[in-house]
Order: C-alpha cells, then structure tokens, then sequence
C-alpha cells in the first residue's frame, strides 16, 4: 500500500528537500498535493478539502538530514 507515493518521493527526494525542507507534503499518486506547516494542517487539507481518502496518500515530514518521517493514514481518526 502507497508504494506509489514512496516511490515518488524516493525519486525526488533530493528536489523535495531543496524546496520544502522543515515542511510536510502531502503526496498522492505520484504528484505533491499540498505543502503545509503541521501534520494536522496537512491531514485536515487532504481529507476535507481535496478530499482523499485515508490510506491513498502519505504525508512525509521533509528534513535536510535524510531522517523523513512518513505518515500513512488508515482510519479517520487524526489526534
């Protein structure tokens, strides 16, 4: 499951960090969906407003280091 998105990021990740670093992206298919400041911000985006659906989009936390952290969402529930 989202080994689409992942493979999207893995082969822009370089070009990901250059834009986007200390932010989290939202990836769908093989396209960036939006740029946001926080998980919540980028979660409430995906499923409200571009209303996708939980477990059809990641969102990665781009860091300079190499050290993303990827979040895959299954249910409705956000805390």
């Amino acid at each position: 499951m989202l080994d689409r998105e992942q493979a999207y990021y893995e082969a822009h990740k370089e070009e990901l960090r250059a834009k986007y670093t200390g932010k989290k992206i939202i990836i769908a298919g093989d396209s960036i969906k939006g740029v946001y400041d926080t998980d919540g911000q980028a979660y409430r985006a995906a499923v409200q407003t571009m209303g996708l659906k939980s477990g059809t989009f990641m969102i990665t936390d781009v860091d300079e280091t190499g050290q993303e952290i990827i979040q895959r969402y299954m249910t409705r529930v956000y805390v």
